[in-house]
């Protein structure tokens, strides 16, 4: 097992198995050192977290859908590296989706429970830049979506 697996069992972390594309994608694009992967909705073994922020779903809620868009994430990372995760170099961008209210403002608060979840699990090479945007709709109603650029070794 990886140190950065290793880093996860410990913190009792359990990466998913990565989502299928629901449309005509991929999950990760590779070019040279960088991946490209697709947005990973706010998806979970029971059904995830959906709903409209500040309206169905309280900033909580949303920054834990903001986490498992993350651990989704991690799961694809997994896969671009062929099993072997410590090859990430660095989270490079993310790029954070909410479906917010009319008078939710708390975008960036909510993009953080992916953001921290980076950092906890990769250090200083987790650290990313990003955006964060309040959005009208996402796909099948999720609170969240975030895509991410990585290098990889």
């Amino acid at each position: 097992m990886s140190q950065i697996e290793d880093r996860l069992a410990a913190a009792g972390v359990v990466l998913p198995q990565p989502n299928a594309p629901v449309a005509n994608y991929v999950p990760f694009v590779r070019v040279g050192d960088l991946v490209h992967i697709s947005g990973q909705v706010s998806l979970d073994a029971n059904g995830g977290i959906k709903g409209v922020v500040g309206e169905d779903v309280d900033l909580a809620a949303a920054r834990a859908a903001a986490r498992l868009c993350g651990l989704s994430l991690l799961a694809q990372m997994r896969a671009a590296c062929e099993g072997d995760l410590d090859r990430v170099v660095r989270v490079v961008k993310l790029g954070g989706f909410v479906q917010a209210g009319p008078d939710f403002f708390e975008i960036p608060q909510v993009i953080n429970g992916c953001s921290d979840l980076m950092v906890e699990t990769f250090g200083d090479a987790g650290r990313h830049a990003r955006s964060a945007v309040g959005v009208y709709r996402l796909p099948m109603n999720f609170a969240v979506e975030v895509d991410a650029v990585v290098a990889i070794s």
